[in-house]
């Protein structure tokens, strides 16, 4: 036996006699109002970026001009087939050289201003810490109020794994000075846009 499984055995030999169903998530109050406006300055307090699509503009070409002409994008949605995929790679460490990354969040949460990102709007999860910038494209009717709204959705159960992204990554620890992109992506961008269907 594998030590994996030496782990569970001990832990399934371990489990008490009968049902134990999940606690039912109370509900608590989120934000009320505009949630879209909450998202923004959430996002913002974060060090997250927001911006709108301009009405007629084309995504990639919009992402492309925001990214620089000699920017390496990659894309895990279908929605850009101008970009090369974050899924075609032969190692996951091979998207180390990324400057943007796009990707579509299933939701966002006005509370935080953070987007619910998993294994399938990754595909590959290295890219959202790989890359050296990262664009969420987030449909602007799907926010939620609040964290506890996010949890009651079913997204969490048919995820392999899930991050709730909150801005670029950071830290402080050293005399208290923020530092933006130490560990990870060195700026978020959200940019708001209707889900469109790929091209065929």
């Amino acid at each position: 036996m594998s030590a994996r499984e030496d782990i569970l055995a001990a832990l399934r030999a371990a489990r008490p006699p009968g049902d134990h169903p999940l606690p039912e998530l109370p509900r608590f109050p989120g934000v009320e109002g505009d949630l879209l406006a909450a998202f923004r300055v959430s996002l913002a307090v974060m060090g997250g970026q927001w911006v709108a699509l301009p009405e007629g503009e084309a995504l990639g070409a919009f992402i492309r001009a925001r990214a620089g002409e000699g920017a390496l994008i990659r894309t895990a949605t279908d929605e850009l087939p101008e970009f090369a995929r974050v899924d075609a790679v032969n190692r996951p460490r091979d998207l180390e050289n990324v400057d943007v990354a796009v990707v579509r969040a299933r939701f966002g949460v006005a509370e935080t201003g953070s987007v619910f990102l998993s294994d399938r709007e990754l595909q590959v999860n290295t890219i959202a810490y790989l890359a050296q910038h990262l664009i969420v494209l987030l449909d602007p009717g799907a926010v939620v109020p609040g964290i506890a709204d996010a949890y009651l959705r079913p997204d969490f159960a048919d995820a392999r794994y899930v991050s709730l992204m909150t801005g670029p990554s950071a830290t402080a620890d050293i005399e208290g000075v923020m530092i933006r992109g130490a560990q990870g992506v060195r700026s978020l961008t959200v940019v708001f846009a209707k889900a469109s269907a790929p091209a065929a």
